[in-house]
């Protein structure tokens, strides 16, 4: 007698069967690569704490931009490594800044191959490693960083950026940062809202990768872990403010609030596997403690599972390259 329980052990059985009744499948045009360029450096710079990322030169960059394109991914998400820093974060508005030179050889390189896409947050340029600009009692004033956010989307949408990332987690950075863009004759440029940004623990390695500066925490304007509703109502208020697509970051930790703002969202959904996330997998992979391609694939296909449209993640080329050869 042949039980119904069988039904999905036969639905298992085989390679090609397992594959053609899979439920969720991932594609290299659904992964975006970080990438950071830094200021001032002839060679790449590997970053420590991320085996196998580095801080780009520019030459090293255009040579990864190159590699990036060749591999079939969605889109790279640029992030400038500065010499020098200040107050209100001068060098994410100069003409001739790190971030701003960047994504115009970004463009002119693969911009029809790849969408370029810029981080728009002071953080990697201010000397006190905050999202903005600080109030005399050390605070952030949110109106005045959002006069910056203004600034920094005209300055990287002029240098060629096709998706802003608004990743700062200031009330009402979409509305200001779509009004200036539309105000300079920029209404193709697009703007990913950085809706569900957590103060998570998963961010170290990060602070490395950018040469953060930061002191304390920015537990006052990124969310608390605690909390799944806010999650939601966060992306509500990008949405309402006109997000072309919108974000839920990190993603491990976070996978439920992400499952719920893709239920409600009606534009794309992304997820950043955040440099935390990479580097644990990383670490258990040398110690031989986990098969690391098959961790990495399943890691990202649980991102896409629970509702991503594309997912930022350290691996994209050679996940990539993985995917191709599980086609052959």
């Amino acid at each position: 007698m042949t039980f119904p329980a069988h039904r999905p052990r036969r639905l298992r059985a085989t390679p090609a069967m397992r594959r053609l009744v899979a439920e969720t499948r991932l594609h290299p045009a659904e992964l975006i690569l970080p990438m950071f360029v830094r200021e001032g450096i002839d060679d790449p710079v590997p970053v420590s704490s991320m085996p196998g990322v580095v801080q780009h030169s520019l030459d090293s960059f255009r040579r990864a931009l190159h590699e990036a394109a060749e591999a079939g991914i969605g889109g790279v998400m640029l992030f400038g490594v500065p010499e020098e820093k200040d107050a209100v974060g001068s060098g994410a508005t100069d003409e001739f800044g790190i971030l701003n030179v960047a994504t115009r050889l970004a463009a002119a390189e693969v911009g029809d191959a790849l969408v370029v896409q810029t981080d728009l947050c002071l953080d990697e340029f201010t000397d006190h490693g905050h999202c903005g600009v600080l109030d005399p009692e050390g605070r952030i004033d949110n109106d005045a960083t959002l006069v910056r956010y203004r600034e920094m989307g005209l300055a990287q949408a002029a240098a060629g950026s096709a998706m802003l990332g608004l990743s700062g987690m200031m009330d009402g950075q979409v509305a200001a940062v779509r009004d200036a863009l539309d105000g300079a004759g920029f209404s193709d440029t697009a703007i990913l809202g950085y809706a569900a940004k957590y103060a998570s623990a998963f961010y170290g390695p990060f602070r490395e990768a950018v040469g953060s500066s930061l002191q304390g925490d920015r537990k006052t304007y990124q969310q608390d872990p605690a909390n799944r509703r806010e999650g939601l109502h966060e992306a509500a208020l990008d949405l309402d403010e006109g997000a072309d697509a919108v974000m839920v970051k990190p993603a491990m930790s976070f996978l439920d609030v992400l499952a719920d703002v893709a239920a409600m969202s009606d534009v794309p959904v992304w997820a950043y596997q955040v440099s935390g996330e990479y580097a644990m997998v990383e670490a258990a992979a040398a110690n031989g403690w986990i098969d690391r391609e098959r961790a990495i694939i399943e890691s990202i296909i649980g991102i896409r599972r629970a509702g991503a449209d594309a997912v930022l993640t350290y691996w994209a080329v050679e996940a990539a390259a993985m995917l191709k050869e599980g086609e052959a």
